[in-house]
């Protein structure tokens, strides 16, 4: 089933993969990462200007890794918003996707924090780097094949 966004980028001729509906019914869309970035700013123009959270999760061990956007389309007088979800998927071994700090500002850390937590490089981020991990830490503690180093050996590194 195809929902009213999916509708409107299929007119427009943007490529996309449609994922179907959550359990709250917000359409859920998949867009490759090298048509992200344009299709982000079509986005806002359309109407979304309120990116509500990006997250990042490891899809599964020696798989992809998924950067997850949640994006609400706020006007006045409406009750009820539009919503939708995007995810990016992008390689294991060279993640590489491309920030929307320029289109939505509200993604600054949270993009920082997947990074940190999953090391997917958002390109032309302004700021990217660790926010909470130790800049020295080796690896992405989060990603399910990631082998935890032993507490007191970096404990005694210090």
């Amino acid at each position: 089933m195809q929902g009213n966004l999916s509708a409107w980028l299929v007119k427009h001729a943007l490529i996309h993969r449609s994922l179907g509906f959550d359990y709250q019914g917000i359409e859920t869309l998949q867009i490759k990462p090298r048509d992200w970035h344009s299709i982000a700013v079509i986005l806002y123009v359309y109407g979304y200007n309120y990116l509500r959270s990006q997250c990042a999760y490891d899809v599964a061990p020696g798989g992809l890794l998924a950067s997850v956007y949640h994006l609400t389309r706020i006007e006045y007088g409406v009750d009820q918003p539009e919503e939708v979800c995007i995810k990016v998927f992008a390689p294991r071994r060279d993640p590489r996707i491309p920030s929307v700090f320029w289109v939505w500002k509200s993604v600054d850390f949270q993009e920082r924090e997947s990074y940190d937590m999953l090391g997917i490089s958002y390109d032309n981020h302004p700021r990217l780097k660790r926010i909470l991990m130790p800049e020295s830490w080796i690896g992405w503690p989060l990603r399910k094949d990631y082998i935890a180093p032993n507490f007191y050996e970096i404990q005694d590194a210090h």
